[in-house]
């Protein structure tokens, strides 16, 4: 899976789960300042990235993630593990 395609199905994950319009996500856009996700939305995001990778992400790899960028290059470690 490309940045791309995961970028896609982030979009359709923060549109259903959040209802973020997808218009909005981009590789730079921070999760909390722009998105308005707080830290119980990011718990639900990585259970969602679980689902989708059918990888455990662990809390420490995603205590960095302040972007849509982080959250994709997050993803490609868990899909090259």
């Amino acid at each position: 899976m490309n940045d791309e395609q995961i970028l896609e199905k982030l979009r359709a994950i923060l549109a259903e789960a959040f209802e973020i319009d997808p218009a909005r996500v981009m590789p730079e856009t921070n999760l909390f300042e722009e998105l308005d996700l707080d830290s119980i939305d990011a718990v639900d995001l990585a259970i969602k990235l679980q689902e989708m990778t059918g990888k455990r992400i662990r809390p420490e790899d995603f205590k960095s993630v302040r972007t849509v960028g982080d959250v994709i290059r997050t993803v490609q470690v868990l899909l090259a593990t």
